[in-house]
């Protein structure tokens, strides 16, 4: 497979590998600060006082002290795919995006349902709330909906933080979204579309849509670890952010390929992809948790 230009495949497999629906899309980036698929930063000390019609002379100096952090990026690994008559495939877009499709949707739902369960808090502190649903049961009595006076609670913890109100986001799980809808069709009904490149807002939210958010288990009010199968008490959740609290970095994507396999008749073909996305200081993120009727 002397032909086949590893360059052309990569570069078609991270062809708009965000979408503009994708919250991935409105976080920090700090791709630039990965080497060697990861990055070295530090996390800045406490900030200063700000002293208003001082008085006392000399002001008081103080140390900040930054703590050095080293993250490393995660490996995600496709499985392999066979693929016939590979040189013929690159020159074609329709066969190549044929091919790399599965591929490439399978690392942007992964990467993506890693970065919500991160995003999403560990337990409720001030700086990181967690909110119960507390609408109308469903008809199975499963689980109390999302009300918009949920969504003003979470608001109001934001806005007890001082968060600016520009670049929050609300990531809404689908279920949410029908229950905003059956609260109010005719206001919410187009809630999370994208128009001129932005999300619609409510509540002082960005608002997005995303299916994978963490899991929590209600009894304990903690986040479930990433992966865990859910239990009797366990719940999904809409989660929030503000965009300078979270972050998303990319690191090596590489393909793999065996030529002319004998058994297969054909080329087997692989890609993996180093990325990671954290919260930065842990703080103005939440979770809104869909809870269960008593």
């Amino acid at each position: 497979m002397s032909g086949l230009r590893k360059e052309v495949w990569l570069k078609q497999l991270m062809k708009k590998y965000y979408p503009e629906s994708s919250f991935l899309t409105y976080t920090k980036d700090f791709s630039s600060l990965v080497e060697n698929d990861a990055i070295n930063m530090t996390e800045a000390g406490v900030d200063p006082n700000v002293l208003i019609n001082n008085t006392t002379y000399p002001i008081i100096t103080g140390i900040r002290i930054d703590s050095p952090i080293r993250i490393e990026l995660d490996l995600f690994e496709t499985e392999n795919t066979l693929v016939r008559n590979p040189e013929v495939i690159e020159y074609s877009y329709d066969q190549l995006e044929n091919v790399l499709m599965g591929h490439r949707n399978i690392l942007r739902v992964t990467t993506a349902e890693k970065a919500a369960h991160a995003f999403a808090p560990n337990e409720n502190t001030p700086k990181t709330p967690l909110i119960l649903t507390s609408g109308s049961a469903v008809a199975d009595g499963s689980r109390l909906r999302l009300s918009m006076l949920d969504v003003l609670l979470m608001k109001e913890r934001y806005d007890d933080m001082d968060i600016p109100l520009e670049d929050r986001y609300l990531v809404l799980h689908p279920k949410h979204v029908s229950d905003l809808i059956i609260e109010d069709l005719k206001s919410f009904k187009d809630i999370t579309d994208i128009v001129n490149g932005q999300p619609k807002r409510f509540a002082g939210f960005n608002i997005l849509q995303f299916s994978r958010s963490a899991i929590y288990d209600l009894s304990t009010m903690k986040k479930k670890s990433f992966g865990a199968v859910p239990g009797v008490f366990d719940t999904f959740c809409s989660f929030s952010f503000y965009k300078e609290e979270v972050m998303k970095a990319d690191g090596t994507v590489k393909m793999y390929r065996r030529d002319n396999d004998p058994e297969e008749r054909g080329t087997i073909v692989g890609f993996d992809k180093r990325f990671i996305a954290v919260p930065i200081r842990n703080q103005a993120i939440g979770a809104i948790l869909s809870n269960k009727p008593s």
